[in-house]
């Protein structure tokens, strides 16, 4: 079922991203919730709208992309509170209370994000799972993210 008018003050800022398919579908998570999304550079592939709108399909056009050359340059013109979505995060997504205008940060697929990088962010969330597994992929953990930062605001905004 559709809802008019859900549009979010939520930002996704995805950390040198390595694998268009998952920009894609990242992409597409934002275009249906309503959430802009930040991109970090450097890509591990060439991001043009081509091969963006091969990934992310039609969904591109409704999503506000903004591009930084690097880490430091996204730090300093964020202005939010940035929550980074990590194995090592030091509290529980279960736990976490999101905040109307945070980003939420999913790092590199392969290796997530240099401790400086972790560091530097204020919150570091993690996704509870079984103990012997890895990870979830980037795309998914940002999509329950979004997901559960989406429902804690419609619990106190009472918008459905």
């Amino acid at each position: 079922m559709a809802t008019k008018g859900l549009a979010h003050n939520l930002r996704l800022a995805l950390y040198q991203p390595e694998i268009a398919q998952n920009v894609g579908a990242m992409l597409r998570v934002c275009a249906c919730f309503g959430v802009s999304m930040d991109i970090i550079e450097p890509t591990g592939f060439p991001f043009d709208s081509k091969r963006m709108r091969r990934a992310g399909m039609d969904y591109i056009d409704f999503v506000k992309v903004e591009k930084y050359l690097s880490f430091e340059d996204f730090h300093a013109c964020c202005g939010r509170r940035i929550v980074l979505l990590d194995v090592k995060g030091e509290q529980s997504l279960h736990d976490f209370k999101f905040r109307p205008e945070d980003v939420i940060m999913v790092g590199q697929e392969g290796s997530g994000v240099p401790e400086a990088v972790f560091e530097k962010c204020e919150q570091r969330v993690r996704i509870d799972m079984l103990e012997n597994m890895r990870s979830l992929n980037v795309s998914v953990s940002a999509a329950i993210a979004i997901f559960e930062a989406i429902r804690q605001q419609s619990l106190t905004t009472g918008q459905q």
